[in-house]
């Protein structure tokens, strides 16, 4: 009886280290700009201001012509206002003129998005959404919006799956 407790309390604590250690991990990252990087972009890119990827902090997406948009969403309440990078400016930052995304969220979740999505008026990669920051417990800190009310073809499965939060990186695939 004693040793199962024991082995349930190291278990435990083992779990509760290794989870400190990844989250000290993520925290230490830092972007090229020295801020806590938000998403890593690696793959077919071209410029990349790491070792085989781009990084970026908050500071850096703001400097990509954010846009703000107000749209209803099937995972929110009412009309929510978005702002963000919008995801065909993030792509040409990065010389990615065709093939796939692979969006990954902090939990791993995955979803594979043509560059052809990235329109004028199309995604952002929302960074705030009524006016503040997105924590990870809220869909954040980073969130692929569509301007779901701008058009029936944003209001569709494959749109919806696509639309992944929790973002925190691309594979630039294809």
């Amino acid at each position: 009886m004693f040793s199962l407790i024991r082995c349930k309390v190291f278990a435990a604590l083992g779990i509760a280290l290794l989870s400190i250690a990844g989250v000290q991990t993520l925290a230490g990252k830092a972007a090229a700009s020295g801020g806590d990087v938000l998403l890593t972009v690696s793959g077919q890119i071209n410029p990349a201001n790491g070792a085989d990827v781009a990084t970026f902090d908050i500071s850096q997406l703001r400097q990509l012509d954010p846009v703000t948009f107000t749209t209803t969403t099937i995972w929110t309440e009412g009309a929510q206002t978005f702002t963000g990078v919008p995801l065909k400016t993030l792509l040409e930052s990065l010389g990615v003129k065709s093939g796939t995304l692979r969006a990954l969220a902090a939990n791993d979740y995955s979803v594979d998005i043509p560059v052809a999505d990235a329109l004028k008026d199309g995604p952002i990669v929302a960074y705030e959404r009524n006016g503040k920051a997105m924590p990870l417990r809220d869909k954040g800190p980073l969130w692929i919006v569509y301007p779901f009310d701008e058009s029936a073809g944003f209001r569709t499965e494959v749109v919806y799956s696509r639309s992944i939060w929790q973002l925190d990186r691309f594979e630039v695939v294809d």
